[in-house]
């Protein structure tokens, strides 16, 4: 009976010797020092108001008729204080690229900003997101927002035309009588001023000439591998097989996507306020 309980207390000995190690390794790991999270650097990272300030009247010149006054999204433009690209951004690394070339599939117009204009659209853009994200430390309700009308009319018409009618080249296409008469009419706001900018859906001009030297000029109608037409100032339809005939395509927006680069602030806010006299 001696022997049974010394075995026993001997078994119950070397278990607690076996455990002890383990449910110390345990404790240890529970209260060893985690290192801090590291909080993003829109979250702590403030800047000057003058900065702030500069930016937004960038902002709102530039930006505001498709992202809103308040970069909270417009009719076309998304909810910057929603973007992954801003929150991914570090010092201008991302927005900085994409001001200066634009998103020409989404409508975008590059513009050419120095790094201290570039400096404080960011300044203005992170402190609008970091405002919306610290309502009740979620973030704000966003969304889009409509563009008033009144918003777009900051140019003088006068100039405008004298610039649709000279430096800009806008009369060689378009004539305030013809394809554009009324446009202001049918068209309002933000959303003249993007077909103004970036005309998706007009039509393209096409040249083709034949195999006796002569050319005809009209509006494309059709084209394939293997034919072409076009509808000419009569109205008239004609094509002709691709293999007998040259043809030279004038995409109908690429005059308007070369003058990306040379419109100033004055050209688009003054062409803007012409076109809003054609009704």
């Amino acid at each position: 009976m001696m022997m049974r309980c010394v075995t026993s207390r001997f078994r119950l000995l070397l278990a607690a010797s076996c455990l002890l190690p383990v449910y110390i390794g345990a404790q240890t790991a529970a209260h060893k020092p985690q290192p801090p999270k590291a909080s993003t650097a829109s979250a702590a990272k403030t800047y000057s108001p003058e900065l702030v300030q500069k930016g937004k009247t960038l902002f709102q010149q530039d930006c505001s008729f498709c992202h809103g006054r308040d970069t909270t999204g417009g009719e076309s433009g998304p909810d910057l204080t929603r973007s992954k690209l801003v929150a991914a951004d570090v010092n201008g690394d991302k927005i900085g690229p994409v001001v200066r070339n634009g998103r020409l599939e989404r409508g975008m117009p590059p513009f050419d900003r120095s790094d201290d204009q570039i400096a404080a659209l960011v300044a203005f853009i992170y402190t609008q997101r970091n405002s919306a994200m610290s309502t009740n430390g979620r973030r704000g309700a966003g969304g889009r927002k409509g563009v008033d009308p009144s918003d777009l009319q900051t140019g003088n018409a006068e100039a405008g035309k004298q610039y649709f009618n000279g430096a800009g080249g806008c009369s060689n296409c378009h004539s305030p009588t013809g394809d554009l008469a009324g446009i202001a009419s049918r068209h309002q706001g933000l959303e003249l001023e993007e077909l103004m900018l970036y005309p998706k859906h007009t039509k393209s001009k096409v040249e083709v000439t034949l195999a006796s030297g002569q050319t005809i000029n009209g509006t494309l109608a059709y084209l394939d591998e293997f034919t072409v037409g076009l509808v000419d100032t009569d109205g008239v339809y004609h094509s002709w097989r691709t293999a007998d005939v040259r043809y030279k395509v004038d995409e109908a927006v690429n005059a308007h996507v070369d003058l990306f680069n040379k419109y100033t602030d004055d050209d688009i806010h003054n062409l803007m306020a012409y076109l809003q006299t054609l009704r």
